[in-house]
């Protein structure tokens, strides 16, 4: 087998369910950006939501409960920084920091309170959320994929040309973003910039909390410990690397998608798999190095 027997459909096919959670959390993300929040709790938002996904489909025994479940314990999670960064002035990045660590203790406590086990959930009670195939369109070679989704994976994709026209084209986001980028001055004009602040990091936390229901129900069935793997952090790079633009956000998930996917399809090349593994967090690295020095020569011109 060589290089270019691993590009097929089934690779198409790992790709989008690479992509899918990674887009949630980053649209969230970036909403919280353009709100002035920076956010890089994504990890333990798509965390959380993964474990109340989970419980929510198995105590239901509903995919669609589980789903709900997910965004809802994201959004709830989410406000030890909404609530800490917004009203009470603390550091979002130290409380951000502290979700993170207080996410994987938190899951990692409940699996074993909850369902009595350690490390892996997995029960036959657990309802996976459905692939939805258009008929024909799911048929065309490759780009069949793309109409073969989960109802999740529709709704990710659907958000991005959503949310440019609120954010570009409605007067909500008109003042959203300008909360984030002179809230003093959206303030004199009758903005709360509190509220609008606020509710970025709610709206950021459900969706990253689906990106684990996702993650959780539509890709393996089960709760893992410490199953988001860096995929949050992964979201908040495509936030940065798309400057905060819908559009943006969705090239960069996809780019990160991909190198996930195809790590995998390189493990049939023979090469080892923590090297593989480790592939998307190679080309995040060489994105924050990149960043870092375009970043630096534009700070540099700025004050030549």
């Amino acid at each position: 087998m060589n290089l270019f027997d691993l590009v097929d459909s089934d690779l198409f096919a790992s790709v989008l369910r690479s992509l899918i959670p990674i887009l949630l959390a980053a649209l969230g993300g970036m909403l919280c950006e353009r709100a002035g929040v920076f956010n890089i709790g994504l990890e333990g938002m798509i965390l959380v939501g993964a474990f109340g996904a989970v419980a929510g489909s198995f105590f239901a025994s509903s995919w669609v409960v589980g789903a709900l479940a997910g965004a809802l314990a994201g959004a709830v999670f989410s406000l030890i920084l909404g609530y800490g960064s917004v009203y009470r002035g603390g550091d979002p990045i130290v409380l951000a920091v502290a979700m993170n660590i207080l996410a994987v203790g938190l899951t990692t406590f409940l699996i074993v309170a909850v369902f009595g086990v350690q490390g892996v959930f997995k029960d036959p009670g657990i309802h996976g959320i459905p692939v939805w195939r258009i008929p024909l369109l799911s048929d065309i070679p490759y780009l069949g994929e793309i109409f073969s989704l989960t109802p999740v994976g529709y709704l990710a994709l659907l958000l991005v040309p959503v949310l440019w026209l609120v954010l570009f084209r409605t007067p909500t986001g008109l003042r959203l973003r300008g909360v984030g980028e002179r809230p003093v001055a959206a303030a004199t004009l009758g903005v709360n910039p509190h509220h609008y602040q606020l509710t970025a990091v709610i709206i950021s936390g459900a969706l990253a909390g689906l990106g684990g229901a996702q993650l959780a129900l539509g890709n393996v069935q089960q709760f893992t410990e410490n199953m988001s793997a860096g995929r949050g952090w992964i979201a908040v790079v495509a936030v940065m690397l798309a400057r905060a633009h819908p559009i943006g956000v969705l090239g960069a998930a996809l780019l990160f998608g991909l190198t996930d996917a195809f790590g995998f399809r390189l493990q049939s090349l023979g090469l080892p798999q923590q090297l593989t593994d480790a592939l998307p967090y190679v080309v995040t690295l060489v994105v924050l190095l990149f960043m870092a020095k375009r970043f630096k020569q534009t700070k540099q011109a700025q004050l030549a």
